[in-house]
């Protein structure tokens, strides 16, 4: 056995680690981008002829959108069901169940994004290709009207205007000039709105 040498302290055989705490989980919204991200980067392996990233156009991202209509669960009649433009069948129809525009809507501004984060340059784009726009505009007005629910614009809120109080000023004095009523407004104790 070996002496130990009083007041200096046994070294400890195990190395001290930092503390190390894991990374906080990804948000929803960044998980939901991962996962469509990397369902679109398949869709690509499995597409004939499979495609790559920097091969991929605004054509493609719209067959894309297009194949994921099968797996849509919102019912859209055609122009020749006797339900079109109700917002509230009383009964079920025989209309396909496509991807509602919204759902399309929010998928392409994630892809947008993880185009750009994955070493996409934003001027080459394909989810923010004209003919993609375009598309989901034609989408959005044609559930709209098949399904009977209007979307109108919002009106924008008028910013309130600001009224502004102008005093004279006795530049030499500094003392405020009388208003109106021939009273000075510091003198009579009132006090002035400022907006």
């Amino acid at each position: 056995m070996e002496p130990v040498a009083s007041g200096s302290p046994k070294p400890d055989p195990t190395p001290s680690s930092p503390s190390t705490s894991a990374p906080p989980p990804p948000s929803r919204y960044e998980s939901q981008k991962r996962r469509d991200w990397n369902t679109f980067l398949q869709y690509l392996r499995n597409h004939k002829p499979p495609l790559t990233l920097a091969r991929c156009s605004g054509a493609h991202v719209l067959e894309f959108l297009k194949y994921l209509d099968q797996f849509g669960k919102t019912k859209v009649h055609v122009s020749t069901c006797p339900f079109f433009g109700h917002p509230d069948p009383p009964s079920s129809c025989a209309c396909p169940h496509v991807q509602a525009w919204g759902s399309l809507d929010a998928l392409i501004g994630r892809l947008r994004a993880a185009y750009e984060e994955n070493g996409g340059r934003p001027d080459s784009n394909p989810f923010a290709a004209r003919a993609v726009r375009i598309y989901l505009r034609e989408v959005k007005e044609s559930q709209a009207k098949a399904r009977g629910i209007p979307h109108e614009k919002k009106k924008r809120k008028r910013k309130p205007t600001v009224t502004t109080v102008r005093l004279d000023v006795d530049l030499a004095s500094g003392i405020a000039g009388e208003g109106s009523n021939g009273v000075s407004p510091s003198a009579s104790g009132a006090k002035l709105p400022l907006g």
